[in-house]
């Protein structure tokens, strides 16, 4: 116990503070990697952050980025730093990402509020992303290649007349807006299905892959993929696998208008027809079409009118050819036959006096034979008519009456025929030639015996 108060009470000359501390490790630092001698270092990007204007990257050695326990390197870049570099890396197409090596220059850093070694970012091997760029694009066209896939889209064909068109873009954008402004200037009836899609950003190759896919689906002539002019950085999407895998296995020719005279990204190499600008695209879309119609409509019906007329011209010259043939022999048959009726009309006129009294002997001859059979018919019907007049004459009912017959009636005055259809009782009435008796029945046995009273 006496030796452990001994060792407490003694005075421990190594026993520094944190002050002291973290002033030998800042010289040591400054030592080993003096501020005006930057360094460089390369490494893998595992976090990427600029929303507040500067920029935070954590860098871990590439052979050890899947390494839970492995070092991170917390690189930040001022703003005043940060926006001009991160403008040259657009410029070049480059924009940082999880996942990218890098390699970093700058100089070393310790924060004494954490503790914490960091590292002070002043520039970025911009040689050595763009030599990477190049090598992951060309990887890509030589994947496409060896899977049949570069000129799978160009294989298609596009229809005589593509008017239903698919287009992925951004509403809104200039890009945008000028493909549809020539289709609108040519007076086409074009039709237009849009999918919407952000063609920039971290979202765009997902995004306008999906767009593609969705239109190929839907049935439409051609499909278009549009974006305006940018850095190479906003073209960055169009150079990824999804987009460009999309527009080569699409069932549906593809044309792209991207960016700027002289970009060429990947989506370009494998769709079926690339354009410099959106502007062009549609003006080639356009151009398709009215060549259709100027070589199958409007020649066509030049064609039929210049046709039209020329048939007409001759049915004219035809006409005109015919009405004089036909006026001729017109004129030719009214003379033959005014000569034919001038003859007839002098046959007529000899043969007319001759024909007249033909015509009277013979009238006078019919009228004679026509009087005398009129007269013995009316003779004759003269004769069977007095015949019939005695006739009816023997059967007159009064003269019937006159000879001593009588008739018989019944009290309605109805003639009676027969004795079986008398009844007891029943009123007769007798009519004689000089006036009517009555009497009653007392008893018809229709052996013609009857009694009567008056």
């Amino acid at each position: 116990m006496a030796g452990a108060e001994t060792l407490l009470g003694e005075e421990r000359p190594d026993v520094v503070s944190i002050v002291e501390l973290y002033n030998r490790v800042d010289r040591a630092l400054a030592e080993a990697f003096p501020r005006n001698q930057p360094v460089w270092v390369r490494g893998e990007v595992q976090t990427f952050s600029d929303r507040t204007g500067h920029c935070y990257v954590d860098l871990v050695d590439p052979d050890t980025g899947r390494d839970r326990q492995a070092p991170v390197l917390k690189v930040k870049c001022w703003r005043q730093t940060w926006t001009p570099l991160k403008a040259t890396l657009r410029r070049e197409g480059i924009e940082l990402q999880p996942g990218m090596v890098v390699v970093l220059r700058g100089v070393v850093d310790f924060y004494r509020a954490r503790a914490e070694v960091g590292f002070v970012m002043t520039d970025v091997d911009v040689t050595a992303l763009l030599g990477r760029v190049a090598a992951l694009r060309t990887a890509l066209v030589e994947k496409l290649r060896s899977e049949g896939l570069l000129e799978a889209n160009a294989a298609l064909m596009v229809p005589a007349v593509p008017l239903h068109l698919g287009l992925v873009a951004s509403p809104g954008t200039e890009g945008y807006r000028d493909f549809l402004t020539q289709l609108e200037r040519s007076g086409l009836a074009f039709r237009v299905a849009l999918a919407k899609a952000s063609v920039q950003g971290t979202g765009a190759p997902g995004a306008i892959a999906r767009a593609i896919r969705r239109l190929g689906a839907a049935g439409c002539d051609v499909l278009v993929v549009v974006r305006g002019g940018g850095s190479k950085a906003d073209l960055a999407a169009f150079d990824t696998e999804p987009v460009a895998r999309a527009v080569a296995t699409a069932p549906v020719p593809v044309w792209t208008g991207i960016g700027h005279t002289g970009d060429e990204s990947v989506a370009d190499i494998v769709a079926h027809r690339a354009w410099h600008t959106p502007t062009e695209c549609g003006r080639a879309l356009a151009t398709v079409v009215a060549e259709w119609w100027d070589g199958c409509v409007v020649r066509a019906a030049g064609t039929l009118t210049r046709r039209s007329v020329e048939v007409l011209d001759g049915a004219a010259t035809d006409a005109r050819s015919s009405r004089t043939r036909l006026s001729g022999s017109a004129r030719q048959q009214l003379r033959r036959h005014r000569a034919h009726l001038g003859r007839a009309a002098l046959t007529a006129a000899r043969a007319g006096p001759r024909s007249t009294l033909a015509a009277h002997d013979s009238l006078h001859e019919r009228r004679a034979r026509v009087s005398t059979s009129v007269r013995g018919q009316l003779a004759g019907a003269e004769d069977r008519t007095e015949g019939w007049r005695r006739l009816l004459a023997a059967y007159d009912i009064d003269r019937q009456l006159e000879r001593g017959y009588t008739l018989t009636l019944d009290a309605a005055g109805r003639l009676l025929r027969s004795a079986g259809s008398l009844t007891p009782g029943q009123v007769l009435v007798t009519r004689f030639a000089d006036g009517t008796a009555q009497s009653v029945v007392e008893s018809a046995d229709g052996t013609g015996e009857r009694s009567d009273d008056g």
